[in-house]
């Protein structure tokens, strides 16, 4: 960018869980095409303030640096992403001859600390919605079942999610006062529905999502699919599963 000659960041840092959150300004010279982590590693060679005051580097997660693993989601001028895909000549906020970046962590899970949090409620998760294939054993069982590249190309879709929480984050219905599962599962869920024998779990994964924080929890805002950094089709795994749900309990209903 013509003029720009540093990036200045405006972090939310925290020491641990239970401490009170502040805020650190850092500068960092700016080149061009570079990105957010390009960013925090700069300060974490020389951590220091913008004011010249020696600080500790803030800690942050990384580890593919090519929006695969989702562990460097953080809040980024407001919106939810990956900091490794942020470039800052797209982010950052022009002032005069500097570009601004707000980073803060996700409010939606519990800080760790500084920008990284503990996402493992969105593992638990998978784990209650039975978000695997069942097998027997472990003996060669032949080729599996076919499956139509319609299904295919679909379930590959909802394959792409990583995990990163940005439609936790997002969802005005994931809150402290809500025990809304949230998207990211709700897509798991119809990914293994649709596998052949994944399917034989539908019925337990159906009884999750009828419960009092399944799908009822949804309130379609559609935020989910704005910032889903892989495009998955979330508010159609919603839509479906809704109808679907509603056959399985008409069903049981009439005892078939």
């Amino acid at each position: 960018m013509d003029g720009i000659q540093s990036v200045v960041l405006k972090i939310k840092r925290q020491a641990r869980s239970q401490s009170a959150p502040y805020w650190e300004d850092f500068e960092v010279p700016y080149k061009p095409r570079m990105n957010v982590i390009f960013c925090l590693m700069h300060i974490q060679r020389n951590p220091v303030t913008r004011q010249g005051k020696p600080t500790t580097a803030p800690a942050w997660e990384a580890a593919c640096l090519e929006e695969v693993c989702g562990t460097c989601t953080m809040v980024i001028n407001g919106r939810v992403r990956q900091a490794c895909s942020a470039l800052v000549d797209e982010v950052g906020k022009r002032a005069g001859e500097h570009l601004e970046i707000v980073l803060e962590p996700m409010s939606k899970f519990p800080v760790v600390r500084d920008l990284i949090v503990d996402r493992s409620e969105m593992f638990e998760t998978l784990k209650r919605i039975r978000a695997w294939v069942p097998i027997d054993g472990t003996h060669d069982l032949g080729p599996g079942p076919r499956i139509p590249d319609s299904i295919r190309e679909l379930r590959y879709e909802f394959a792409r999610c990583m995990t990163c929480g940005c439609c936790l984050e997002a969802c005005p219905n994931v809150n402290a006062r809500s025990s809304f599962i949230g998207p990211a599962a709700l897509a798991q869920v119809k990914l293994f529905n649709l596998h052949p024998v994944g399917a034989t779990l539908e019925e337990e994964r159906f009884d999750v999502l009828a419960g009092p924080d399944g799908l009822t929890g949804c309130g379609n805002a559609q935020n989910c699919v704005q910032v889903c950094p892989k495009g998955i089709p979330l508010t159609r795994a919603i839509a479906e599963l809704n109808r679907d749900i509603t056959i399985n309990r008409l069903r049981k209903w009439l005892g078939k």
